[in-house]
């Protein structure tokens, strides 16, 4: 379950400032209060509000999500 206080990869960011490369390197994320938790931190869901930052903390617009598939594994 994704939540508020893990970290995301930030990948294939091509944002660039006066033609200098400036890709976002975070993501932060503002997740509604829906009171929906998962050890404490706030549940992440598909309303909640995100931006991306450069290394410099410059704002960059919001993220485009991409969802993946993780192994399950049964035993």
């Amino acid at each position: 379950m994704a939540t508020a206080d893990h970290a995301y990869v930030v990948a294939g960011c091509p944002h660039t400032v006066d033609d200098v490369p400036s890709p976002c390197v975070s993501v932060r994320w503002s997740a509604a209060d829906t009171g929906v938790t998962a050890d404490g931190a706030p549940v992440l869901l598909d309303t909640c509000a995100a931006q991306c930052f450069s290394a410099a903390l410059v704002p960059q617009g919001p993220p485009v999500v991409q969802a993946a598939q993780r192994k399950v594994t049964v035993r």
